[in-house]
């Protein structure tokens, strides 16, 4: 499942010209945080993936350097690498005071069919639900603007980072050749409208399979969470 989603992702980057075909190996977009990360897949009828995204949840004591985040094109930025710095502290400084673990959400694709169905709306809350049944947090998300994403995923919960006052801006990134944005999403702040669907995806997690690397036991129990949950939407997950 873990080759194939990266075949996916391939394929969607690459259309999109978010990559060149010397960044696969065998068709696969890997990345070192797919085997760190649970994986969210929506499958199609045949149980081919469509849509992927990423849930990378990083130990208490985690730094800025080790997010993914620091070695994006804006933490590069002479004019606003500082203050980025200082605006991701200060969420991973929230999620400490609230006794929770930062986390990033990432390799976002999406099939063309399922971009704007309902199905591309349940991933996304999908990773919120998630993200309380591991404890809950603050995830970070280097957010892409084509397709509409960055906007969508505002309209859901997503805000844009600040540090002394001043909003972290939208920037190009050249190594997936698109402007961008980071936001941050906190599990206890989604957009109100799609509260009721979190909690209906949520309560879904207990019975959704899990596939993982060295798993002793079928059924797995979040370190903050109060019920046993085998948890991962639609989907798999690489540990």
């Amino acid at each position: 499942m873990l080759a194939q989603t990266q075949r996916f992702r391939g394929r969607v980057y690459l259309e999109d010209g978010a990559i060149k075909p010397w960044q696969l190996s065998e068709g696969r977009h890997r990345l070192e945080a797919d085997q760190t990360s649970w994986h969210l897949l929506v499958l199609d009828l045949a149980g081919r993936v469509c849509g992927c995204a990423r849930f990378r949840q990083y130990q208490p004591g985690a730094g800025y350097g080790d997010l993914s985040v620091s070695r994006s094109a804006l933490a590069l930025s002479n004019n606003w690498g500082d203050l980025l710095k200082g605006a991701v502290q200060a969420e991973m400084a929230l999620a400490r005071r609230r006794d929770c673990r930062p986390s990033e959400w990432g390799g976002w694709a999406l099939d063309e069919d399922v971009r704007g169905t309902a199905e591309a709306l349940r991933m996304t809350l999908a990773a919120y639900a998630l993200t309380c049944e591991l404890g809950g947090g603050i995830a970070l998300s280097c957010v892409t603007r084509r397709h509409g994403s960055a906007s969508i995923l505002r309209r859901m919960g997503g805000r844009s980072l600040e540090c002394r006052g001043v909003e972290m801006p939208a920037y190009y990134d050249p190594q997936y050749e698109c402007d961008m944005e980071i936001l941050s999403f906190r599990s206890w702040a989604p957009n109100p409208r799609y509260s009721v669907w979190i909690d209906e995806i949520r309560s879904t997690l207990c019975h959704t399979p899990v596939l993982a690397v060295g798993a002793e036991d079928a059924a797995w129990r979040p370190e903050h969470g109060s019920r046993r949950a085998s948890a991962a939407a639609s989907a798999a997950a690489a540990s």
